[in-house]
């Protein structure tokens, strides 16, 4: 529900908010496997509720052609590594996100730039994906730069997250990081994450812009704390 209800608020956050409490008390590759139905249906959800999908399909494209080759190369590579390995890396993308937030909070990106940013920031995002699930922070970042209105921010963040979502799940179960007994107890999940969800995308329309991207970069730093005392 606590993760439903900032996603409903900020269009992100589900993933970001209960990864890192659920991996305090299970193994990271179980606590993936147990996001996967409220991951991939909180984001049909917003992307269908945001439409203009063939608009967001265009902008982002290259971004997301990058995001999955990159996606299906990181999880190929790390398909053998320990829990122990997944923990070491996982503290890796943290450190990434750190700094992409530090950048992200004053940069901007102009239309000029957003042709070879889009596809840079969508194979970072890719091997983030790839080691952890965790694509949020570059992303939200590189949305912030492009300073989208917060419902264009919603919309775009969810067609990118529901599109890169899918095979990287579905590699991960092909590798075996997690099997289909994490996928079912993850349908659990969905009742308390749209009872969230739904009571965040109220409290959203009562936000200004400049609140909500304090919101997001908030979001951002007190979750990198919470991962790297973990």
């Amino acid at each position: 529900m606590l993760g439903g209800l900032v996603k409903g608020t900020l269009g992100v956050g589900l993933p970001l908010v209960v990864l890192p409490l659920l991996s305090l008390l299970l193994p990271a590759p179980r606590a993936m496997g147990l996001l996967v139905m409220p991951v991939l249906l909180s984001n049909l959800w917003q992307a269908i509720e945001g439409k203009r999908l063939n608009e967001g399909l265009r902008r982002f494209g290259g971004l997301l052609v990058c995001q999955f080759v990159a996606t299906l190369a990181a999880i190929h590579l790390t398909r053998n590594l320990s829990v122990q390995g997944f923990n070491v890396l996982l503290a890796i993308v943290v450190m990434v996100a750190v700094g992409m937030m530090a950048v992200g909070a004053t940069f901007r990106v102009n239309p000029s730039q957003e042709r070879w940013m889009g596809p840079l920031v969508g194979g970072v995002a890719g091997v983030m994906a790839g080691v952890s699930t965790l694509t949020g922070p570059i992303l939200i970042a590189y949305l912030l730069a492009l300073k989208l209105h917060k419902d264009e921010f919603i919309r775009s963040i969810s067609i990118i997250y529901l599109l890169g979502s899918v095979p990287m799940y579905g590699t991960m179960m092909w590798y075996g990081r997690f099997g289909w007994t994490e996928v079912a107890l993850s349908c659990l999940a969905l009742i308390p994450m749209f009872v969230g969800l739904r009571m965040g995308r109220l409290l959203r329309h009562r936000l200004s812009e400049t609140v909500f991207r304090r919101l997001l970069l908030g979001l951002l730093t007190a979750l990198s704390v919470l991962l790297i005392t973990k």
